[in-house]
């Protein structure tokens, strides 16, 4: 095998793919890249039998053919290279890599034992922003359980209605929700598999790829392409594809925890909101987390307050538009911080019920983005 290509689009390619490369002791091949040249395409190849990323490297192919390398080496040996063009020439398994000046052989190992990366066939096409997709991912994949003994709730859910992408995450104590527009080219048997759960590290590699590419001058332009079967899905972004398997299991009915009713609504600077909550927190009680968010319909007050009998208490009072009755909430400061963070305006929707049932927060001036925390019961 001989390619050339240069040493920008090899060093891209490179880092996207060697990041899902471990150290794997009983299958040693995992650590490997896989470069194969055929057909006019350079493809960069790497799994960890979870996820896999192939990513095409524009170059010449002077002789086809297909090795495998230590990530971890050419990953760092690439970046030291002078912006220059590349030669990659295999013979018996040793790469030699010339560049400008610089020389050397690498040892490689035959790409037999490398695991073949499944063919997904190109049924349900649906297109998507590529900045809208980035964005909403960032918005629920943080919800994402942590824990392994609900397998479902380790995964994102997406279900697909009216050119409609909802994505969710839960972790039974707080949840978020996200809407977006796609557009579907081809849909076969999507309307009886609209529902999927994608795991949560799928998730964080796609969009550690999605935010490399959005930091792109053209990047308003650029789609991320889905392909789904029943059991895997497959991320297009610009030159790369991650193909993995999806989460087999029942989403819970999440619908039936977000309150219909309201009894309280309020709106408040978002900011003021989170420094005044970060304010308290130092005052929360350890390991509960909890702050009190109280309100005065009358005053158009929102009380946020915090005790603790080891470090003090905190009493802070804040301005903002109230609608309801006065109302009294505990809420996990953590949980609630991190639904702030992603709620992108300056002012923010808070709808309280009572302190048995969750509070959710919108955006102030539209839905397509909801998040509910439970309550702390005292």
């Amino acid at each position: 095998m001989k390619i050339i290509s240069l040493q920008e689009n090899l060093k891209k390619g490179i880092s996207v793919v060697s990041h899902i490369t471990s150290k794997n002791v009983n299958l040693p091949i995992l650590n490997n890249i896989l470069i194969k040249a055929d057909e006019g395409n350079i493809d960069l190849i790497a799994t960890n039998l979870e996820i896999g990323i192939i990513h095409s490297v524009r170059g010449k192919i002077e002789k086809p053919g297909e090795i495998t390398i230590d990530a971890k080496i050419i990953n760092e040996y690439i970046n030291f290279l002078p912006q220059e063009k590349i030669t990659f020439d295999i013979k018996d398994e040793n790469i030699k890599i010339e560049c400008s000046n610089y020389k050397t052989k690498i040892k490689g190992e035959s790409a037999k034992e490398f695991p073949l990366l499944p063919e997904i066939e190109e049924n349900n096409i649906i297109n998507i922003s590529l900045i809208e997709f980035k964005k909403a991912l960032s918005q629920v994949v943080f919800a994402v359980s942590k824990s392994e003994s609900r397998v479902e709730l380790s995964g994102i859910l997406f279900e697909f209605s009216d050119n409609k992408l909802f994505m969710v995450a839960t972790d039974s104590y707080r949840l978020a929700e996200k809407t977006v527009d796609i557009n579907i080219e081809k849909n076969k048997n999507l309307d009886e598999n609209n529902k999927i759960i994608i795991p949560a590290k799928t998730a964080q590699e796609v969009l550690r790829i999605a935010s490399n590419l959005s930091d792109d001058l053209d990047s308003s332009e650029k789609k991320v392409k889905l392909y789904i079967n029943e059991n895997q899905i497959v991320f297009e972004l610009d030159d790369s594809k991650i193909i993995s398997r999806l989460i087999s299991g029942q989403y819970p009915d999440y619908k039936q925890i977000i309150p219909q009713k309201k009894e309280t609504e309020i709106i408040v600077s978002r900011q003021e909101l989170i420094r005044a909550i970060k304010a308290s927190s130092i005052f929360s009680k350890s390991g509960i987390n909890d702050i009190n968010i109280s309100v005065n319909a009358e005053k158009k007050e929102i009380i946020i307050s915090s005790l603790s009998t080891q470090t003090g208490e905190s009493v802070i009072n804040l301005n903002g538009e109230i609608k309801g009755k006065n109302n009294d909430i505990t809420l996990n400061f953590r949980y609630l911080l991190d639904g702030l963070n992603n709620v992108d305006s300056d002012n923010v929707r808070l709808f309280i019920v009572d302190n048995n049932t969750p509070c959710m927060i919108k955006n102030e001036k539209e839905d397509s983005y909801l998040y509910i925390v439970m309550p702390i019961k005292q």
